[in-house]
């Protein structure tokens, strides 16, 4: 009976976690988000501050991150048209976990090196 109880309180746990992975997960979209909440709102603004970063996948993400009401996009009516990008109130509920996120690395790099700011081809 235990064993059913245990696996209950797991999967309580786990499809939260799996929808948050689900909206966040993979190697740029957190960046991208960090990107825009540092004040970059331009395409080109971003794609030059995440290194490695291409343009056909920040376009992919920033459509995605998009969908699921994180980023809005705003397209401005000048000549040429310019189109701008802003995290919404609901991306910034992710601030606590990017700031846990930051110090858990930078712990885990202390771990692992013996110091923060060994840096190796960054990105």
């Amino acid at each position: 009976m235990e064993k059913q109880n245990n696996h209950k309180e797991c999967l309580q746990i786990l499809k939260p976690v799996r929808d948050t992975l689900d909206v966040i997960s993979g190697k740029w979209k957190l960046l991208i988000i960090v990107s825009l909440n540092a004040g970059n709102k331009r395409f080109t603004e971003i794609e030059r501050s995440i290194p490695k970063l291409t343009s056909k996948v920040l376009a992919k993400e920033l459509k995605e991150l998009e969908q699921n009401g994180l980023v809005e996009r705003i397209v401005k009516d000048t000549y040429p048209v310019s189109i701008e990008y802003y995290i919404t109130t609901h991306a910034e509920t992710l601030t606590t976990v990017v700031e846990s996120l930051k110090d858990w690395g930078e712990n885990h790099r202390k771990h692992i090196f013996g110091s923060p700011l060994v840096a190796k081809n960054e990105g």
